[in-house]
């Protein structure tokens, strides 16, 4: 049987992809009901954080120890990788002990190596190029609200980064119009957007680009990284922040969501994110269930 990853939203089928969505809904009743559920017992999950973190890591673990299993955290300051070890070697040592490997890291290129060469699932937690777990949660509190999320139209608002793209995939993979409004010079991966064309538009508006939209979604102007050029993105975003009065464009029960942690009054006022039709907290809360649907999937045994 081949080894199953998780490096981007097109790894998995649609079909795949809703039902991890209905189970990680599932597994989320199962836990607020006290039931005591545990596929995963006696499976390790190694977790590389090169990039630090705190709802991925809290969730990760979290979720391995709800399902029965462990979770062991690793930093570069506590493996060979931050001493030169190759990734190659890394992946091969690893996975000839644990059950999976979570990566968090900067290069798409690095978690694409480790999975060449693990013998064991890996499951990507964010590179500079995707973050699909966070969709997994994303698309899992839109159904719970709002039901199926195919023929809506989303409009993501901001930096064209790794959030921006996996949206782009999502927006395939789950059937459903976006809309990009971000400022020149900003905009996603060109050759993603003209791949996407029929489910992908940019709108360089961002008041325009809201209306009538179903779900609005934005992103802090400078990621992890990008902290010396805060004051140029804050020029070049000033026009880009979700408020009360881009949410009046969209349609009357359109919701909010934020991968967090949002800046109020840069890139979300604070009307919006504490707003009734914001679910960010939500979003938060499932990227346990979400995460947890995809470790049954990918590490239980059949």
């Amino acid at each position: 049987m081949s080894i199953k990853h998780f490096l981007t939203l097109q790894d998995f089928s649609t079909a795949e992809l809703n039902q991890l969505m209905l189970r990680a809904t599932e597994l989320k009743k199962v836990q607020k009901s006290g039931e005591i559920f545990e596929p995963l017992k006696n499976k390790t999950l190694a977790m590389i954080f090169e990039k630090s973190s705190t709802r991925t890591r809290i969730s990760f673990e979290i979720g391995m120890s709800q399902l029965g299993g462990h979770a062991l955290f690793l930093s570069p300051r506590d493996t060979q990788l931050g001493r030169g070890e190759p990734i190659e070697d890394t992946a091969k040592v690893i996975s000839s002990m644990a059950d999976g490997i979570m990566i968090r890291t900067f290069g798409h290129d690095i978690v694409e190596k480790m999975a060449e060469h693990s013998q064991v699932p890996v499951i990507n937690a964010l590179t500079d190029d995707y973050h699909p777990c966070q969709l997994l949660a994303d698309m899992q509190t839109y159904h719970e609200h709002r039901g199926s999320i195919e023929g809506k139209t989303v409009l993501w608002v901001g930096d064209g980064n790794n959030m921006c793209h996996s949206y782009i995939n999502a927006a395939k993979q789950y059937g459903f119009k976006l809309r990009i409004a971000s400022p020149e010079d900003y905009d996603p991966n060109p050759k993603m957007v003209e791949a996407n064309r029929e489910h992908v538009e940019i709108i360089r508006n961002p008041m325009d680009a809201a209306e009538n939209v179903d779900l609005v979604v934005t992103d802090v102007w400078a990621s992890m990284g990008q902290e010396e050029e805060q004051k140029k993105r804050e020029r070049a975003f000033k026009d880009y922040q979700v408020n009360t009065a881009l949410m009046q464009q969209a349609n009357p029960d359109a919701l909010f969501m934020h991968c967090l942690p949002a800046h109020r009054g840069e890139e979300v006022s604070a009307e919006v994110m504490d707003a009734k039709d914001s679910v960010v907290w939500d979003e938060a809360e499932n990227r346990l269930h979400a995460q947890k649907a995809l470790l049954e999937y990918l590490m239980a045994d059949a």
